[in-house]
């Protein structure tokens, strides 16, 4: 359930604000972003798959944390990422 050496390079190049950026709470939520999408669509082929949906739960936890910390610190940030990644809100 992890994401693909490419995809995480990709989805970093393009949330990065500067050269050496891999860990700012814009990439950490695009990639949590990824990954939870990812496992949606998991659970429709498997429902009854209850240890995973208990990560996924952790999964958005953890990015709705990461993003009520991007609105408190930078709310034009905040703005940017929740229209590019289409998040409700």
């Amino acid at each position: 359930m992890t994401l693909a050496k490419t995809k995480k390079t990709e989805i970093i190049k393009t949330f990065k604000s500067h050269d050496k950026d891999t860990g700012s709470a814009k990439v950490q939520i695009a990639i949590l972003t990824e990954r939870i999408n990812d496992l949606s669509g998991h659970f429709k082929v498997h429902k009854k798959d209850h240890t995973s949906r208990h990560g996924l739960l952790k999964l958005v936890g953890k990015r709705r944390r990461l993003l009520d910390y991007l609105r408190r610190t930078d709310e034009r940030g905040y703005s940017e990422i929740i229209k590019k990644l289409e998040l409700r809100k």
